[in-house]
C-alpha cells in the first residue's frame, strides 16, 4: 500500500467522483482508476461503487476510511517533522 493510494481514495471518498478527486491530486483520470484498483487488490474488497453519477463507498470503504485518514495524518506528521 502507498501513500497515493490512500490520497486517491480519500479523495474520491471526499469528493464522490474520480475525475473531479483526480483533478484535485494533480493526476490523470487512469492513474487515479489504477491507484484504486491496486488499493482494492490489496484489501481483497471493492472500496467503491461506480455509476453516472460518480463513486460511491461500499461498506468495507466506509469502514476503512477512518483508517485511510489516519495513515495519511501520520504521513503528514512525519513529514512535517522531517522538514524541520
Amino acid at each position: 500500500m502507498h501513500e497515493r493510494e490512500f490520497r486517491a481514495f480519500v479523495s474520491i471518498a471526499e469528493i464522490g467522483r474520480m475525475d473531479q478527486a483526480a483533478k484535485a491530486l494533480g493526476y490523470s483520470q487512469p492513474a487515479v482508476s489504477y491507484q484504486i484498483k491496486c488499493l482494492e487488490q490489496m484489501l481483497g474488497t471493492k472500496l467503491f461503487t461506480r455509476n453516472s453519477t460518480g463513486a460511491q463507498l461500499t461498506r468495507e470503504g466506509r469502514m476503512i476510511l477512518p483508517s485511510a485518514r489516519a495513515v495519511l495524518a501520520l504521513i503528514d506528521s512525519m513529514k512535517g517533522v522531517c522538514a524541520v
